[in-house]
């Protein structure tokens, strides 16, 4: 069952659940992040953080539909607490209306597959294929570049989605910069029925921060974390500065995280502020096979991909 928000002239707010539509202009895949590595650096002035880390998109994905309408902006979504005027994806169509397609509408259904407030940036995600999405059907002819600067306005992590892949970023994690792809690897994430606010994270007393001074804009570990990207060692760089403090209210993310590293992952960390685990496997197979280990919880097996969303119809 759908519910639905519309916003524009008119707007109604929230009304009766409804089916989906009959005929979508175009179906996406939104994907969700991984961070390999993760530093926080120091405090902006802005009040945000500066950060090191490494993205990578995983085929663990949210669906939005997106069809033509005359004027308005709709939202329906499978969960119905996402529907509403701050979900981020109508919020990335309003911004790209208002700026490059004034008087233009859309109707967006979205299903969400990617755990909320989990680590993975799923909120993100879908802002960024919408805004992908709404740059095809009204063909505004904005570059990448160009939705990337519109997707920063939205969230640290809108810019990177909108490119997907493997990528370094530095700032609040809209700088980014590009490296080689890392080989097709295979994951399994666990989703602890939890979630944790990113916000609380960052100002957490026991949240250890760089010191380091920065040498033509990274650190001396940023640089050796790039050199071992270069050489595909994957699980030499995994770290999350984000992992103590988390493990310190949550406790038993930290168990589950040493289930991981047991059961013979290569490697296994949370994923931005969590509360996701993942574990770095040999292949699907064995990303299964631990998978199955892990009974009561919920988990993905997932390879890497190489954008941050996909058309698929």
């Amino acid at each position: 069952m759908l519910h639905r928000y519309t916003s524009g002239p008119g707007r109604a707010g929230w009304k009766a659940p409804l089916m989906p539509a009959g005929h979508a202009a175009a179906v996406y895949h939104a994907y969700a992040k991984l961070n390999l590595y993760l530093a926080v650096i120091d405090r902006r002035p802005d009040g945000y953080h500066n950060i090191e880390t490494i993205f990578q998109t995983v085929g663990l994905a949210d669906e939005i539909r997106i069809d033509a309408s005359p004027n308005d902006l709709t939202l329906d979504c499978n969960l119905p607490e996402l529907v509403g005027d701050d979900n981020l994806a109508l919020r990335a169509a309003r911004l790209l209306r208002d700026r490059h397609a004034p008087g233009r509408g859309a109707h967006l259904s979205l299903t969400k597959r990617i755990p909320v407030a989990a680590g993975l940036a799923g909120g993100s995600t879908d802002a960024a294929a919408t805004l992908a999405g709404l740059n095809e059907l009204w063909a505004t002819g904005l570059s990448g570049s160009d939705l990337q600067a519109l997707g920063a306005e939205l969230g640290s992590d809108v810019p990177f989605l909108i490119r997907g892949g493997t990528v370094a970023a530095t700032g609040r994690g809209e700088v980014l910069r590009p490296i080689d792809p890392i080989r097709e690897s295979w994951f399994v994430l666990l989703h602890p029925p939890l979630e944790v606010s990113a916000g609380r994270v960052y100002n957490h007393p026991e949240l250890r921060k760089s010191r380091e001074e920065r040498i033509g804009n990274i650190t001396s570990s940023f640089e050796g974390v790039l050199a071992a990207m270069s050489r595909g060692a994957i699980a030499d760089v995994m770290y999350n500065a984000m992992e103590i403090p988390v493990f310190l209210e949550y406790p038993e993310i930290a168990v589950l995280k040493q289930r991981l590293l047991d059961a013979g992952c290569a490697g296994a960390l949370m994923s931005g502020s969590g509360p996701t685990l993942y574990g770095l496997c040999k292949d699907r197979a064995h990303a299964e096979r631990i998978a199955g280990q892990f009974t009561g919880l919920a988990t993905s097996v997932v390879s890497t991909v190489p954008a941050g969303s996909q058309r698929v119809a």
